[in-house]
């Protein structure tokens, strides 16, 4: 077993915590911030600044933090210059291809993701329509302005079922390379619907540091990077394009969801709480335990769960 250290900042401590927030271990070592156990590797941050990966490959894993660790350097350097007050307000009043994405910390169901373009000319129309923040809405109304909003502008969907998502995690990808690759794919797919339609550029709902996000797709054909590609924490509440997909993803989601309901002959619950553990363990009794690759993302600790109910 091989195994990296690194020395970084208490700041990237917090965001590897929040990173590896579905893999964190409740029994540390002494003088540890947090444990996580990723696939193939096993990550150990101590309050010294110390962060250890012991695993079959730790380095793989350690460079995406020697990569943000130098981001960061960047950032705050660049931070000095530039105000981002002044590039939200400034965002806000562009033509943007916006994406988005759902599903990620629900057991049940797949990963949606949606690029979408809304210009200048159709803020009104889209405001009127009721596009905002989804995270303020229910699923009925979600639903209902979605199946006119995919009417009235461009937009791309990517869902991910569970198989693949099961495949791919089995085989070492984490959620984040996941999201990050889905979302270069539909904003290349969507890229090639516009052709020749002038945007502004692009805005991504961050998930990950930039400097990470283009480590993720680094080993794609074709990316999407640029200058005027912009990451920002709660897009949805800056620009429509963001919200926009946000609500068609939510909607392809619920559709999902319905699918799955109808497959398993039962409700399946949205979320990862106790109830979803209860839904799952019915699930086994019905259809045996094979049955959670189609329905779930079985590296949630609510399969083991699961499995104790019975």
């Amino acid at each position: 077993m091989g195994q990296q250290v690194l020395l970084v900042e208490a700041s990237t401590i917090e965001k590897m915590k929040q990173f590896y927030n579905d893999s964190l271990q409740s029994k540390l070592p002494p003088g540890a911030v947090f444990s996580a156990k990723p696939t193939n590797c096993t990550v150990t941050a101590y309050k010294s600044g110390k962060v250890l990966f012991q695993g079959a490959s730790p380095e793989a894993e350690a460079i995406i933090w020697m990569e943000f660790a130098k981001g960061a350097v960047h950032q705050n350097k660049k931070n000095k210059t530039i105000n981002n007050g002044d590039e939200k307000k400034r965002l806000s009043q562009l033509s943007l291809i916006g994406s988005d994405e759902v599903g990620t910390g629900d057991y049940f169901g797949p990963m949606t993701v949606v690029a979408s373009f809304v210009s200048k000319e159709k803020f009104q129309q889209l405001t009127e329509l009721g596009v905002k923040d989804s995270k303020g809405m229910k699923d009925p109304e979600i639903c209902k302005i979605a199946k006119q909003l995919i009417k009235e502008i461009p937009y791309s969907l990517l869902v991910l079922p569970n198989e693949k998502y099961n495949s791919l995690q089995t085989k070492g990808m984490n959620q984040g390379k996941m999201k990050a690759i889905l979302h270069n794919q539909a904003l290349l797919h969507l890229k090639k619907k516009l052709a020749d339609t002038p945007y502004d550029g692009i805005l991504i709902d961050q998930f990950v540091e930039r400097n990470i996000y283009y480590r993720y797709i680094a080993g794609q054909k074709e990316k999407v990077q640029g200058e005027n590609m912009f990451f920002h924490t709660k897009a949805e509440s800056l620009h429509l394009s963001v919200a926009a997909s946000s609500i068609i993803a939510r909607y392809a989601f619920v559709k999902e969801m319905d699918k799955l309901s109808e497959a398993a002959g039962f409700e399946i619950p949205k979320g990862a709480g106790p109830h979803v553990d209860k839904a799952a363990a019915s699930l086994i009794k019905k259809q045996g335990v094979q049955a959670l690759n189609k329905f779930c993302k079985l590296h949630f600790a609510n399969t083991e769960k699961a499995k104790k109910l019975l």
